[in-house]
């Protein structure tokens, strides 16, 4: 065979190849997803067939490992049958009408009841935070579960590990999680795994992706969530992971970037249902089920107090078959009557929220979003800014957050009834690929308090006019189209 007969035969054989693979991607890629996440996939495969083909193979589920599946299940049927019949809460305000259906929407989905006769207040400065925390492990007498997606050792964060290690030398049992990927990424992270190692703790990383120990997903399946929980009874949830303000990274120490966030400390009930996330992610890395730390979500309930809160966990993430959160979102969104603040650093909505929220204000409710001014995450940042006119055009206020602060924090309130705080960004890969928790709020004094929080953000933060956005240079507008198509990839 002639060399030209071989180059004739390679060519065939690459086309045949091409023409299999568009074929094959037709067929596979649409089934069960989003029509724009599924035209978002073809475009690069058929663009760039070889490298659109094997980016889909490396990252194209967005489901977990059927191991890991069937734990959760597992988690949620022990949750629903230790918490049947309990969603017993304070009676001092008269629910919403259609509260009730959200509440059975929660529970259907992420099997955690609505509980009352809670306590919360909220953390907004970042270092007394962390310093809550801290004098919380302190305090601890029978364990301390800490989990976040980042939990790095550095000069900020270093009295909290010393506080997990004089825990676990008096006798408190200690379990740490973290993300693997985003833990190991953080500078400094060889000097946590040592640190951690060397305390006497318990720690596991989690979703390792370590082939070759048998450990595998896709890799930007990630656990985002940000827990505390002592002894049972104290819990801290949010935004916020443990880690210096500038995340240490020099770009960010460059620009002088600082990070904005906010927890929420919690008492009653609700601690067992924050508690039953971090026995859920325990188990799905360490195969040991904490039966003795589970305590009924139940009991405590003040009916006569008159900031007594209702609350409800919600969990969400890969593990769950339905996107939790993104259905509680759209729920209260088309419920909302009066006013709807939303606060989200990565604001990137699927239609369904776009239209839920254009369609408030279309309908009289009142919508305001708080987003950064600048951005930590280029991609993210410019398909962010790419729905800001849409939003402008339907009435939204939206507020920039003034740099060099990044507005990290993860909430939003519905009329004076409810809010909801949590891990969750309102973007795509928090609604179908992070493992996220929110916590849903009815108490007219918790969402005040958050009123004064959405205050001191108004104050620092400059309004965006549909005039300013007009002004926009071309190239800013071809980064933002561009960076929105690429956001449909999941």
């Amino acid at each position: 065979m002639s060399a030209s007969d071989v180059a004739v035969f390679v060519a065939l054989a690459l086309l045949l190849i091409d023409l299999v693979i568009r074929v094959i991607a037709v067929i596979v890629v649409p089934r069960n997803r989003r029509p724009s996440t599924g035209i978002a996939w073809l475009m690069a495969i058929f663009v760039l067939p070889y490298v659109g083909f094997l980016l889909f193979l490396l990252i194209g589920s967005y489901k977990l490992p059927k191991s890991r599946r069937d734990k959760q299940h597992a988690i949620n049927e022990f949750i629903i049958e230790t918490t049947e019949g309990i969603e017993r809460v304070s009676n001092n305000q008269p629910w919403p009408p259609w509260f009730k259906n959200v509440v059975e929407l929660n529970r259907t989905l992420g099997a955690m009841p609505l509980v009352g006769g809670n306590n919360a207040s909220l953390v907004g400065d970042y270092d007394e935070a962390i310093r809550q925390m801290t004098v919380a492990i302190d305090q601890a007498q029978r364990y301390v579960h800490a989990e976040f997606y980042i939990l790095s050792l550095d000069a900020t964060t270093a009295p909290f590990f010393d506080a997990l290690e004089a825990a676990a030398k008096r006798g408190v049992t200690v379990r740490v999680l973290l993300d693997h990927i985003a833990s190991v990424r953080a500078p400094g992270n060889k000097k946590t795994a040592k640190r951690l190692n060397a305390m006497g703790v318990k720690w596991h990383y989690m979703l390792p992706v370590q082939p070759l120990k048998g450990k595998w997903q896709r890799p930007d399946l990630r656990n985002h969530r940000k827990i505390l929980v002592i002894d049972g009874d104290l819990a801290f949830m949010g935004s916020q992971n443990v880690v210096d303000r500038s995340y240490n990274k020099k770009g960010n120490i460059r620009r002088g970037l600082k990070w904005q966030d906010l927890m929420t400390r919690l008492e009653g009930p609700i601690v067992a249902g924050i508690n039953a996330i971090f026995i859920t992610d325990w188990y799905s890395e360490s195969n040991e089920l904490l039966l003795r730390e589970t305590r009924a979500i139940t009991d405590e309930v003040i009916d006569d107090e008159p900031d007594a809160l209702d609350m409800q966990v919600v969990p969400s993430g890969p593990g769950f078959d339905g996107e939790n959160n993104l259905r509680l979102f759209l729920a209260l969104l088309y419920n909302a009557q009066q006013r709807i603040i939303i606060t989200s650093p990565y604001f990137v909505p699927d239609d369904a929220m776009l239209y839920a929220i254009t369609t408030a204000t279309q309908r009289g409710v009142e919508v305001q979003l708080f987003v950064s001014e600048i951005g930590d995450q280029a991609l993210v940042y410019h398909a962010q800014r790419s729905y800001y006119e849409v939003l402008l055009r339907a009435g939204v206020k939206i507020w920039m957050y003034q740099s060099p602060y990044i507005l990290h924090s993860k909430h939003f309130t519905i009329d004076d009834d409810v809010a909801v705080i949590g891990s969750s960004n309102m973007d795509m890969r928090s609604f179908s690929l992070n493992m996220e928790v929110s916590l849903m709020v009815r108490g007219r004094s918790f969402v005040s308090e958050m009123r004064a929080v959405e205050d001191g953000y108004r104050a620092v933060s400059r309004e965006l006019t549909l005039e300013e956005w007009h002004k926009q240079p071309l190239r800013s507008t071809i980064l933002d189209n561009l960076a929105r198509l690429t956001s449909a990839i999941q």
